[in-house]
Protein backbone atom coordinates (compact mmCIF):
# COMPACT_ATOMS: atom_id res chain seq x y z
CA UNK A 1 0.00 0.00 0.00
CA UNK A 2 1.34 3.62 -1.02
CA UNK A 3 2.56 5.84 1.29
CA UNK A 4 -0.32 8.13 2.60
CA UNK A 5 -2.91 6.42 0.86
CA UNK A 6 -6.36 5.71 2.89
CA UNK A 7 -7.37 2.37 2.96
CA UNK A 8 -10.37 1.77 0.77
CA UNK A 9 -13.63 2.06 2.54
CA UNK A 10 -15.78 -1.36 2.86
CA UNK A 11 -18.82 -1.10 1.84
CA UNK A 12 -21.60 -1.52 4.28
CA UNK A 13 -22.65 -5.15 4.30
CA UNK A 14 -25.98 -5.91 2.56
CA UNK A 15 -28.38 -8.29 4.94
CA UNK A 16 -28.03 -11.78 3.37
CA UNK A 17 -30.91 -13.75 1.64
CA UNK A 18 -30.88 -15.73 5.24
CA UNK A 19 -31.79 -12.98 6.86
CA UNK A 20 -34.19 -11.61 4.35
CA UNK A 21 -37.95 -12.08 5.54
CA UNK A 22 -39.47 -13.84 3.39
CA UNK A 23 -41.76 -11.88 0.73
CA UNK A 24 -45.74 -12.41 1.41
CA UNK A 25 -45.83 -14.78 -2.40
CA UNK A 26 -43.47 -16.99 -0.45
CA UNK A 27 -45.09 -17.56 2.83
CA UNK A 28 -48.45 -18.34 1.06
CA UNK A 29 -46.34 -20.19 -1.25
CA UNK A 30 -44.50 -22.79 1.22
CA UNK A 31 -47.83 -22.86 3.22
CA UNK A 32 -50.29 -23.89 0.93
CA UNK A 33 -47.69 -26.22 -1.45
CA UNK A 34 -48.28 -23.39 -4.48
CA UNK A 35 -51.41 -23.41 -6.61
CA UNK A 36 -51.07 -27.41 -7.67
CA UNK A 37 -51.15 -27.92 -3.69
CA UNK A 38 -54.36 -26.67 -3.66
CA UNK A 39 -55.54 -27.94 -6.42
CA UNK A 40 -54.35 -31.99 -5.45
CA UNK A 41 -55.03 -31.70 -2.09
CA UNK A 42 -58.84 -30.76 -3.10
CA UNK A 43 -58.43 -33.76 -5.92
CA UNK A 44 -59.41 -36.88 -3.51
CA UNK A 45 -62.29 -34.95 -1.48
CA UNK A 46 -63.78 -34.30 -5.23
CA UNK A 47 -62.95 -37.61 -6.69
CA UNK A 48 -65.23 -39.08 -3.07
CA UNK A 49 -67.93 -36.53 -3.46
CA UNK A 50 -68.46 -37.16 -7.41
CA UNK A 51 -68.67 -41.14 -7.18
CA UNK A 52 -70.50 -41.24 -4.13
CA UNK A 53 -73.56 -39.30 -5.58
CA UNK A 54 -73.13 -41.38 -9.13
CA UNK A 55 -72.32 -44.83 -7.50
CA UNK A 56 -71.61 -46.21 -3.91
CA UNK A 57 -69.81 -45.72 -0.61
CA UNK A 58 -66.93 -48.21 -1.71
CA UNK A 59 -66.25 -47.56 -4.86
CA UNK A 60 -65.88 -43.55 -3.77
CA UNK A 61 -63.52 -44.54 -0.69
CA UNK A 62 -61.25 -46.58 -3.11
CA UNK A 63 -60.84 -44.04 -6.11
CA UNK A 64 -60.50 -40.68 -3.36
CA UNK A 65 -57.87 -43.52 -2.02
CA UNK A 66 -56.82 -44.24 -5.08
CA UNK A 67 -56.22 -40.12 -6.68
CA UNK A 68 -54.34 -39.34 -3.01
CA UNK A 69 -51.62 -42.41 -3.82
CA UNK A 70 -51.38 -41.51 -7.66
CA UNK A 71 -50.85 -37.81 -6.91
CA UNK A 72 -48.25 -38.90 -4.03
CA UNK A 73 -46.13 -41.22 -6.55
CA UNK A 74 -46.56 -38.34 -9.06
CA UNK A 75 -44.80 -35.74 -7.22
CA UNK A 76 -41.86 -38.42 -6.71
CA UNK A 77 -41.43 -39.50 -10.07
CA UNK A 78 -41.00 -35.98 -10.52
CA UNK A 79 -38.63 -35.16 -7.91
CA UNK A 80 -40.88 -32.80 -6.08
CA UNK A 81 -41.86 -32.13 -2.49
CA UNK A 82 -43.99 -34.33 -1.31
CA UNK A 83 -44.85 -33.10 2.23
CA UNK A 84 -48.38 -31.63 1.04
CA UNK A 85 -48.80 -35.29 -0.72
CA UNK A 86 -48.08 -37.06 2.10
CA UNK A 87 -50.22 -34.96 4.68
CA UNK A 88 -53.15 -35.13 2.35
CA UNK A 89 -53.04 -39.38 1.98
CA UNK A 90 -53.03 -39.54 5.74
CA UNK A 91 -56.14 -37.50 6.22
CA UNK A 92 -58.05 -38.91 3.49
CA UNK A 93 -56.84 -42.53 4.71
CA UNK A 94 -58.25 -42.10 7.77
CA UNK A 95 -61.30 -40.79 7.07
CA UNK A 96 -61.40 -43.60 4.19
CA UNK A 97 -61.23 -46.39 6.70
CA UNK A 98 -63.56 -44.84 8.81
CA UNK A 99 -66.24 -44.55 6.31
CA UNK A 100 -65.61 -48.51 5.04
CA UNK A 101 -66.00 -49.79 8.61
CA UNK A 102 -68.95 -47.78 9.44
CA UNK A 103 -70.27 -47.71 6.11
CA UNK A 104 -71.68 -44.12 6.32
CA UNK A 105 -70.32 -41.55 4.07
CA UNK A 106 -70.57 -39.14 6.30
CA UNK A 107 -68.06 -40.77 8.26
CA UNK A 108 -65.11 -40.40 5.26
CA UNK A 109 -65.41 -36.24 7.16
CA UNK A 110 -65.11 -37.08 10.81
CA UNK A 111 -61.27 -37.02 11.25
CA UNK A 112 -61.22 -33.52 9.73
CA UNK A 113 -63.88 -32.19 11.91
CA UNK A 114 -62.69 -33.44 14.59
CA UNK A 115 -58.94 -31.99 13.84
CA UNK A 116 -60.52 -28.80 13.13
CA UNK A 117 -62.42 -28.41 16.95
CA UNK A 118 -59.45 -29.54 18.59
CA UNK A 119 -56.89 -27.04 16.75
CA UNK A 120 -59.63 -24.29 16.98
CA UNK A 121 -59.83 -24.95 21.28
CA UNK A 122 -55.80 -25.17 21.23
CA UNK A 123 -56.00 -21.60 19.30
CA UNK A 124 -58.20 -20.12 22.09
CA UNK A 125 -56.69 -21.70 24.74
CA UNK A 126 -52.88 -20.82 23.97
CA UNK A 127 -54.12 -16.80 23.44
CA UNK A 128 -55.81 -17.33 27.02
CA UNK A 129 -52.80 -17.68 28.67
CA UNK A 130 -50.71 -15.73 26.67
CA UNK A 131 -48.67 -18.20 24.89
CA UNK A 132 -50.39 -17.62 20.65
CA UNK A 133 -50.63 -20.47 19.00
CA UNK A 134 -49.64 -18.51 15.71
CA UNK A 135 -46.92 -16.28 17.28
CA UNK A 136 -45.05 -19.68 17.85
CA UNK A 137 -45.90 -20.93 14.68
CA UNK A 138 -44.54 -17.69 13.07
CA UNK A 139 -41.28 -18.34 14.99
CA UNK A 140 -40.99 -22.15 13.67
CA UNK A 141 -42.14 -21.42 9.72
CA UNK A 142 -40.87 -18.04 9.08
CA UNK A 143 -38.13 -16.16 11.62
CA UNK A 144 -35.99 -19.69 11.77
CA UNK A 145 -36.62 -20.75 15.52
CA UNK A 146 -36.20 -17.11 16.63
CA UNK A 147 -39.14 -16.38 19.49
CA UNK A 148 -38.10 -11.78 19.80
CA UNK A 149 -41.68 -11.23 19.03
CA UNK A 150 -41.81 -12.51 23.14
CA UNK A 151 -40.19 -9.40 24.12
CA UNK A 152 -42.00 -7.04 21.96
CA UNK A 153 -45.55 -6.07 23.73
CA UNK A 154 -47.02 -5.06 20.91
CA UNK A 155 -45.89 -8.29 18.79
CA UNK A 156 -47.72 -10.20 21.88
CA UNK A 157 -50.88 -8.48 21.38
CA UNK A 158 -50.51 -8.53 17.90
CA UNK A 159 -50.16 -12.88 17.86
CA UNK A 160 -52.84 -12.85 20.61
CA UNK A 161 -55.39 -11.48 18.05
CA UNK A 162 -54.43 -12.66 15.42
CA UNK A 163 -54.80 -16.80 17.21
CA UNK A 164 -57.89 -15.77 17.96
CA UNK A 165 -59.16 -14.72 15.17
CA UNK A 166 -58.10 -18.13 13.54
CA UNK A 167 -59.65 -20.06 16.33
CA UNK A 168 -62.90 -18.33 15.61
CA UNK A 169 -62.72 -18.82 11.82
CA UNK A 170 -61.98 -22.77 12.58
CA UNK A 171 -64.38 -23.19 15.05
CA UNK A 172 -67.25 -21.63 12.89
CA UNK A 173 -66.08 -23.49 9.67
CA UNK A 174 -65.84 -27.01 11.58
CA UNK A 175 -69.22 -26.18 13.43
CA UNK A 176 -70.77 -26.08 9.88
CA UNK A 177 -69.65 -29.24 8.97
CA UNK A 178 -70.51 -30.52 12.18
CA UNK A 179 -74.11 -29.73 11.61
CA UNK A 180 -74.21 -30.96 8.16
CA UNK A 181 -72.27 -34.25 9.96
CA UNK A 182 -75.35 -34.48 12.12
CA UNK A 183 -77.81 -33.99 9.59
CA UNK A 184 -76.45 -36.48 7.62
CA UNK A 185 -75.99 -34.53 4.49
CA UNK A 186 -73.57 -36.35 3.26
CA UNK A 187 -73.49 -34.44 -0.73
CA UNK A 188 -73.66 -31.13 1.43
CA UNK A 189 -70.77 -31.90 3.83
CA UNK A 190 -68.65 -33.18 1.13
CA UNK A 191 -69.45 -29.47 -0.61
CA UNK A 192 -68.78 -27.70 2.14
CA UNK A 193 -65.32 -29.54 3.58
CA UNK A 194 -64.13 -28.12 -0.21
CA UNK A 195 -65.41 -24.73 0.19
CA UNK A 196 -64.67 -23.83 4.10
CA UNK A 197 -61.04 -25.62 3.80
CA UNK A 198 -58.31 -23.66 1.37
CA UNK A 199 -60.69 -20.32 1.00
CA UNK A 200 -60.94 -19.58 4.50
CA UNK A 201 -57.06 -20.59 5.29
CA UNK A 202 -55.81 -18.59 2.50
CA UNK A 203 -57.49 -15.58 3.98
CA UNK A 204 -56.46 -15.74 7.56
CA UNK A 205 -52.31 -16.23 6.04
CA UNK A 206 -52.95 -12.76 4.07
CA UNK A 207 -54.39 -11.31 6.96
CA UNK A 208 -51.73 -12.57 9.66
CA UNK A 209 -48.57 -11.97 6.90
CA UNK A 210 -49.69 -8.76 5.99
CA UNK A 211 -50.50 -7.45 9.67
CA UNK A 212 -47.36 -9.27 11.55
CA UNK A 213 -45.44 -7.27 8.51
CA UNK A 214 -46.84 -4.18 9.25
CA UNK A 215 -46.47 -4.31 13.25
CA UNK A 216 -42.31 -4.88 12.26
CA UNK A 217 -41.94 -2.32 10.10
CA UNK A 218 -43.70 -0.17 12.78
CA UNK A 219 -41.39 -1.40 15.78
CA UNK A 220 -38.42 -0.96 13.90
CA UNK A 221 -36.36 1.81 14.97
CA UNK A 222 -35.67 4.74 12.82
CA UNK A 223 -32.16 4.94 11.86
CA UNK A 224 -29.92 7.29 13.83
CA UNK A 225 -28.33 10.10 11.60
CA UNK A 226 -24.57 9.99 11.47
CA UNK A 227 -23.11 13.44 12.90
CA UNK A 228 -21.91 15.75 10.17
Amino acid sequence: MTTGQHPATQPETEPTDEERLPTVAEQMADQLGGWRGLVESSIPVVVFVVVNILGELRPAVIASVGVAVLIGVLRLAQRRPVRHAVNGLFGIGIGAAIAWRTGEARDFYLPGILYGIGYGVALLVSAAIRQPLVGWLWSVLVAKGSSEWRDDPKLVRTFTGLTVLWGVVWLAKVGVQAGLYLAQQDTALGVARLALGYPPYVLLLLITVWTVRRVMRESDPEPTPLPS
